[in-house]
């Protein structure tokens, strides 16, 4: 059973091809998108993780 307090974090923002100028910005904004993504999968990671374990030790027939 999911906890609703939980909640799936938000994923970065969407990036296009047309975001880069191609100036050597610092920072640039596909780094920065990056960066964000590897903290959104890292948090989605570690809720999966939580979810897994409440359903494993918790016991949880599906009834309410």
């Amino acid at each position: 059973m999911e906890d609703p307090a939980d909640i799936m974090p938000e994923p970065p923002f969407e990036v296009g091809d047309d975001m880069c100028c191609g100036s050597g910005c610092e920072p640039c904004i596909l780094d920065i998108h990056q960066q964000e993504l590897r903290a959104y999968r890292a948090r989605l990671a570690a809720r999966e993780k939580r979810q897994a374990e409440r359903r494993a030790g918790g016991g949880d027939d599906g009834q309410y």
